[in-house]
């Protein structure tokens, strides 16, 4: 009806976000799409928005839907250059757009409202709600939005929300890059849930100037855009403040720091060097907490050696908040008797450490001083592939953040922006307490 048919991609995530359960109702209560830039998702936003006020028979009338960006500014400028123009064209809608200031919308004849929303703390708050949009996801700085619109859509049925994107990033984007993380986590993990999860990028250490990868990637090549207008793009990223990591993050749709590669605490290059698969892992494991400085997140981290005397490190678990992590602790180190969690006394985890000792957890705390040198020595241990890494959907990007203060004499990890890096501090930590412990030949076991 809009005179734009989708394009391959765009009809996949529609036949997935639609699925209907055998109740009768929406699978999915909400759906997450990061593609690179210039692959039609508003195209997708306007047609799906369109048909949920539209199919009246399912949803209802008076649906009421409403569709946010990164400032209402930016919101407006939506409607009025790309979605009111396509929906006037579709006579057959016989919608009507309404631009007074404060209450844009487009009216439906059955009553529905497609309107936008400010991002403000009072976004979303008053009256009911059936569909949400949370375009260009990478400027949120928080769940606001979500925290607005969930009370609004509580009492409607088939109620979705949609948060929409290109990569964020690496320091700059913490809302987005918790969607993307857990997003990812759900999908390997392949067990059913009420979020539908997509994405198109390009692996972290893919060659942006190599075609094969932007055919890979980028889901509107070859219908909407072509190689040539790719290239000119790359050209032009070449030559701008951001490098390549502005055309990597544009069109590869991969999250980078917003700097220079060579900003980075621990080179891009020598951390992708370091990804392995898991080993045959001798001697008990190590454990580390880390939070971060807001509190906003926390990480617990393990580091173990392997028969190849290397030391393999993971992130056992990596969520919002701090108020999981001490029962957390308690139910993985139940697991391994006798071992301590590691905590830098001088850090936020460390306001845990009377909940952890109340728990019956043995904690083991360091220094400024070891800090420093346990920092020093997963650098030196990145640098000479004596570390591997399973290429972990929180360690990598919280690695690709982390950039060096200095401490002392010497230095630690700082994050930039709103990056969550205490995955990084976490197997740091880890890798320090197991090599400060005393060899102990034991039988290996694939861990």
């Amino acid at each position: 009806m809009l005179g734009k048919p989708f394009m391959p991609w765009q009809q996949y995530v529609a036949d997935v976000v639609l699925e209907v359960g055998p109740s009768g109702r929406l699978v999915y209560d909400e759906f997450r799409i990061t593609v690179p830039r210039q692959s039609g998702k508003s195209t997708w936003v306007l047609a799906k928005a369109v048909h949920r006020a539209s199919a009246t028979d399912f949803f209802g009338a008076r649906q009421r839907i409403v569709y946010t960006a990164q400032t209402r500014k930016d919101a407006r400028n939506k409607f009025e250059e790309d979605f009111a123009p396509d929906i006037e064209a579709a006579r057959r809608l016989k919608a009507v757009p309404h631009w007074g200031n404060g209450n844009e919308h487009i009216r439906f004849p059955n009553r529905s409202r497609f309107g936008i929303e400010s991002t403000t703390e009072k976004a979303g708050h008053g009256g009911t709600l059936d569909e949400a949009y949370i375009d260009e996801a990478f400027a949120q700085v928080d769940g606001r939005l979500e925290q607005a619109f969930g009370p609004a859509m509580i009492t409607r049925p088939n109620t979705q929300t949609g948060v929409i994107s290109t990569a964020g990033w690496l320091d700059g984007s913490p809302y987005l890059g918790v969607k993307v993380a857990h997003g990812r986590r759900i999908v390997e993990a392949g067990e059913p849930a009420r979020v539908a999860y997509f994405e198109w990028s390009a692996e972290q250490d893919a060659d942006p100037f190599d075609r094969a990868v932007w055919r890979a990637c980028m889901p509107a090549l070859g219908f909407t855009i072509d190689e040539d207008a790719i290239a000119a793009e790359l050209v032009r990223f070449e030559s701008s403040p951001e490098g390549l990591n502005g055309f990597r993050r544009a069109y590869l749709n991969q999250w980078v720091p917003k700097g220079s590669p060579e900003e980075a605490a621990i080179p891009p290059e020598a951390w992708a060097a370091c990804i392995g698969s898991p080993g045959l892992i001798v001697g008990a494991p190590s454990f580390a907490l880390d939070v971060t400085p807001d509190r906003s997140a926390a990480s617990l981290g393990v580091a173990a050696g392997r028969a190849d005397g290397r030391t393999q490190v993971e992130v056992v678990q990596n969520g919002c908040g701090v108020s999981w992590v001490v029962p957390a602790v308690c139910d993985v180190l139940s697991r391994h008797p006798g071992s301590a969690v590691t905590v830098d006394s001088g850090g936020p985890a460390a306001a845990l450490i009377p909940d952890l000792e109340a728990a019956g957890v043995r904690v083991s705390v360091i220094g400024m001083r070891e800090l420093g040198k346990a920092c020093g020595a997963f650098f030196d241990a990145v640098q000479n592939r004596t570390v591997v890494h399973l290429d972990c959907p929180v360690l990598s990007p919280a690695v690709a953040a982390a950039r060096k203060r200095s401490l002392g004499d010497s230095w630690a990890f700082t994050r930039k922006g709103g990056a969550d890096i205490s995955p990084l501090y976490a197997v740091t930590l880890a890798r320090w307490d197991l090599a400060s412990q005393p060899a102990v030949d034991v039988a290996g076991s694939v861990w």
